[in-house]
């Protein structure tokens, strides 16, 4: 699923720190001076050196890459879904773009990527890159994020910040640039910390993550990002029991549980209830949310769409929904 506005100024200051300096689950370690050996989803990688034409397949995946300063080892990107972060407009130009959505496998060969890096597995479907192990042939190392991976015994049971940490400094370690990496997840773990210390201690709330559509919505289990935030900030997912990152909901059943505060997800797209706004035009109008608790209190708070799913933007969507609950029940 799937791509702020809190404390840009510390992310441009740290974009400026690591360009003047010049992720899944991963094991990395240093076989040769410049040389980088991990896991990724299972699938064992080896980088014989720092990669100078890579692709990122998707907005999150580049957005990771530029605030490490790696814009210079781009070929290219694609499937942009949200406005790119303002520190990152710049950076982000340089970069081609090779697709809307995923280049097929002849347009993205044709750039001679030597590195491919996705937080999706659908970037190695048959009709988009190809399998990282078709890739691995022609030797074109391909990283996936551990959060969807082909193998979905392998995904791990919840979305934990370790995780993106440690993808971040696998993508350092991979570009040969580990301080930056450490910069990176310092100020994050800060940022992630002071966050969690704002929210209300005594916050007693229900709360609905709502992504997409509206006959049949999209909202948020408890494996995925929005189950992990809610935890971390002290309030109860309204559907804690569901197991599944993002299960199809229906009315009916949102009405019993009847959440106190729903998350939106603000998406630019343009699908059927993408946008926040059109997300509240409908909860305010059907006539069974118009029901909820939190919509007749209106209790919203809204959030880029792809700050749901695991990436560069996700401790600011604690920082978002924390200070949201802060404004609602402080």
């Amino acid at each position: 699923m799937k791509t702020i506005s809190i404390r840009l100024g510390v992310v441009a200051g740290l974009l400026t720190l690591v360009t003047a300096c010049g992720s899944g689950t991963a094991e990395t370690t240093a076989a040769a001076p410049q040389e980088a050996r991990l896991t990724s989803c299972g699938i064992p990688l080896r980088i014989a050196a720092p990669p100078e034409r890579a692709i990122a397949m998707e907005q999150n995946a580049a957005e990771i890459m530029l605030v490490l300063g790696l814009a210079d080892r781009m070929a290219g990107t694609a499937y942009q879904t949200d406005p790119v972060l303002p520190e990152l407009k710049e950076p982000y130009s340089q970069v081609p773009v090779l697709s809307a959505q995923y280049p097929g496998r002849e347009a993205l060969l044709a750039k001679k990527p030597d590195f491919i890096y996705s937080m999706r597995a659908s970037a190695f479907a048959p009709e988009a890159a190809g399998s990282r192990q078709d890739l691995a042939k022609l030797r074109v190392p391909a990283y996936l994020s551990s959060n969807d991976c082909e193998d979905r015994a392998l995904i791990p049971a919840t979305a934990e910040f370790e995780a993106i940490f440690k993808e971040i400094d696998d993508i350092a370690t991979v570009f040969g640039v580990p301080e930056r990496g450490r910069t990176v997840v310092t100020d994050l773990r800060r940022r992630l910390e002071e966050a969690e210390r704002s929210v209300p201690q005594d916050l007693d709330a229900d709360v609905m993550w709502y992504y997409s559509g509206t006959k049949i919505p999209a909202i948020a289990g408890d494996t995925g990002l929005p189950g992990t935030i809610t935890k971390l900030l002290g309030a109860r997912n309204a559907f804690a029991d569901v197991k599944q990152q993002w299960p199809e909901g229906n009315w009916e059943e949102i009405a019993t549980r009847d959440p106190d505060v729903i998350v939106l997800a603000d998406l630019t797209r343009g699908g059927d209830g993408d946008s926040a706004e059109a997300k509240k035009r409908f909860l305010r109008e059907d006539p069974v949310a118009a029901k909820l608790t939190a919509v007749k209190n209106d209790r919203f708070v809204v959030v880029p769409g792809s700050s749901m799913d695991p990436s560069i933007r996700s401790v600011t969507a604690v920082e978002q929904v924390g200070k949201g609950l802060t404004r609602l029940y402080d």
